[in-house]
C-alpha cells in the first residue's frame, strides 16, 4: 500500500519535467556539500591554503572552474561552499518555520482577540522593513560570521510563515470538522495542531522548499557583503565579492560562484514548484 502511494506521487510529480529537473539539482549540490572532502579535486584548497604559482589560472582540465587569487582551486571551494549554504538554508527554517507557525495559528484561532491583534501587528511591523536590510541591520551590530547572519535571517523570516498560517487558520476555524471538537471539548492545543494544523502542511511544506532557495540567496548577500562566513572558509557570496575586484581579467574567480548561487536557488524553485503541483493534485 505504502509502495503503491509513494509511486503514485512519484508519478504525478514527474508529469512535471522542470520539477524532476529541480530534484536532480538540489541532490546534486545537496551529495557535494555532505561528500565534498571526497569529491572536491582539491579538498586542502578549502581551508587556508596559499600557492602563488597556481594563481589566476584559467578553466583546465587540472581546474575546471580555474584558481583564484592565492592559487586555490575555485571548483573545490564552491563544493565546500554549498555546506554553508545548505546549513544556513536548514537552520533557519528549522528555527523561523516553528515559531512563525505557531503564531499563525494563534492568531488564526483566536481571531478579533487580543492574541490576533497582538501577533500580527508585531508581524506587520517586521514585514513593514524590507527583509534584506532588517537582515543587515541585525548583522551589523553583531560579530560577522555564520551564526550571527542565521539569527539575522531568522529575525526576518518568521513573519511571512505567520502571515501565511495566520490567513489558513483563520478560514478554517470555522470548519465543521474544528467546530465538532470544540462540542466535544477538544483542548485548544489538540484543535491548533491536531485539527487545524493538519490541513495547512501541504502549504507549510511547498513555501519551505521554495523559501530554502531565497534564505540561501540572502545568506550569500549578507557574505558579499563581508557579514557572513568568514575566510579562509569559503562561501559563495564571499567568493564573488573577492573575483569581482579582477573582473573582467580573471572573470572565473567570481563568475562560477555566482552561477552556484543562481543553480541552488533555481534547482529549489524548480523542486517547490512540483511539490506544489504534486499537494494540489493529491487534493483535487
Amino acid at each position: 500500500m505504502q509502495r503503491t502511494r509513494i509511486g503514485r506521487w512519484w508519478y504525478k510529480f514527474s508529469r512535471n519535467p522542470l520539477s524532476v529537473v529541480g530534484l536532480i539539482i538540489v541532490v546534486g549540490v545537496v551529495f557535494c556539500a555532505v561528500f565534498a572532502p571526497w569529491v572536491a579535486p582539491y579538498p586542502e584548497h578549502a581551508g587556508p591554503y596559499v600557492n602563488y604559482r597556481e594563481a589566476n589560472q584559467p578553466p583546465s582540465l587540472a581546474h575546471p572552474f580555474g584558481t583564484d587569487i592565492f592559487g586555490r582551486d575555485v571548483l573545490s571551494r564552491v563544493f565546500f561552499a554549498f555546506r554553508s549554504s545548505l546549513l544556513m538554508g536548514v537552520v533557519v527554517l528549522s528555527i523561523v518555520v516553528p515559531v512563525g507557525v505557531t503564531l499563525g495559528l494563534l492568531a488564526g484561532y483566536f481571531k478579533d482577540s487580543w492574541v490576533d491583534i497582538l501577533i500580527m501587528r508585531i508581524t506587520d511591523i517586521f514585514l513593514s522593513v524590507p527583509p534584506l536590510i532588517l537582515a543587515l541591520a541585525i548583522t551589523s551590530v553583531l560579530k560577522p560570521n555564520l551564526t550571527n547572519a542565521m539569527i539575522a535571517v531568522s529575525v526576518m523570516w518568521w513573519p511571512w510563515y505567520t502571515r501565511l498560517v495566520y490567513g489558513m487558520a483563520t478560514s478554517l476555524r470555522n470548519e465543521y470538522f474544528v467546530q465538532s471538537a470544540e462540542l466535544i471539548g477538544a483542548s485548544k492545543f489538540h484543535i491548533l495542531f491536531r485539527e487545524i494544523l493538519p490541513n495547512c502542511v501541504s502549504t507549510i511544506l511547498t513555501k519551505m522548499t521554495l523559501d530554502m532557495g531565497w534564505v540561501i540567496l540572502i545568506g550569500a548577500a549578507l557574505s558579499f557583503v563581508g557579514l557572513g562566513e568568514q575566510p579562509p572558509k569559503p562561501a559563495l557570496g564571499t567568493m564573488v565579492a573577492d573575483g569581482a575586484k579582477y573582473l573582467p581579467e580573471y572573470w572565473w574567480i567570481s563568475v562560477f560562484p555566482g552561477l552556484a548561487i543562481m543553480l541552488i536557488v533555481l534547482g529549489f524553485n524548480l523542486l517547490g514548484d512540483g511539490i506544489g503541483d504534486l499537494f494540489s493534485l493529491e487534493e483535487a
